[in-house]
């Protein structure tokens, strides 16, 4: 089984990503870090219901890695906008199997990573792109005793729903139903994207 953990949101630079975060939510994020293997850096914002928000970026002073990059970021173009989601479980290799056979290249082999004292494996698909054209969740499994949720200051916003829009909504849907049960996540026919819908102390807001 897998639990929703977080999502993502990408620009060209960090602090485009941190700066439409912040505009859209009216709440200011925190510093993260940097990410080895893959390059890049981040900003965080801590979610009600444990979850959180990280903004995402290539570290331009950091070396090229030897293969692409997570999230697809090695082909990021255009605004600042939310381009995934990411999930977490206790057992990747076993939901891995679990999980139904996905084009083009899966839904990704274990790379182990860390920032800091954190700790984790993510499934990152030896393209960088993950299938249903990014819209299929990210698989992340922690190695340490501190979910980074905890770790991070309340800011009073709480993820209502998070909307997968894409053409093949109902296979999505479907690959997932066995290994996902949250009720925030909703699937929507349309072209690929992400939408999510938020509380704040100043009211809805969206991504």
């Amino acid at each position: 089984m897998m639990q929703f953990d977080h999502i993502a949101v990408a620009a060209a630079t960090l602090a485009e990503a941190t700066e439409h975060v912040e505009s859209a939510l009216g709440v200011k994020m925190q510093s993260g870090g940097e990410h080895a293997v893959f390059h890049t850096h981040n900003t965080l914002l801590g979610l009600e219901e444990g979850l959180y928000l990280e903004a995402i970026a290539i570290n331009p002073a950091a070396p090229r890695p030897d293969r692409p990059r997570w999230f697809d970021l090695d082909r990021f173009e255009g605004p600042a906008r939310l381009t995934n989601w990411i999930c977490r479980c206790a057992d990747m290799d076993a939901v891995l199997m679990q999980m139904p056979d996905l084009p083009p290249d899966g839904a990704g082999q274990p790379v182990d990573l860390q920032r800091g004292d954190l700790r984790w494996r993510m499934a990152v698909p030896a393209s960088g792109v993950l299938p249903y054209d990014n819209c299929w969740p990210a698989l992340i499994q922690w190695q340490t005793t501190q979910h980074p949720a905890d770790r991070l200051a309340t800011s009073g916003v709480r993820l209502k729903r998070l909307i997968v829009s894409h053409p093949q909504a109902d296979d999505l849907r479907a690959a997932l139903a066995h290994i996902l049960h949250d009720a925030r996540v909703v699937f929507d026919t349309g072209p690929a994207a992400l939408r999510a819908e938020f509380d704040t102390p100043h009211g809805p807001r969206t991504l």
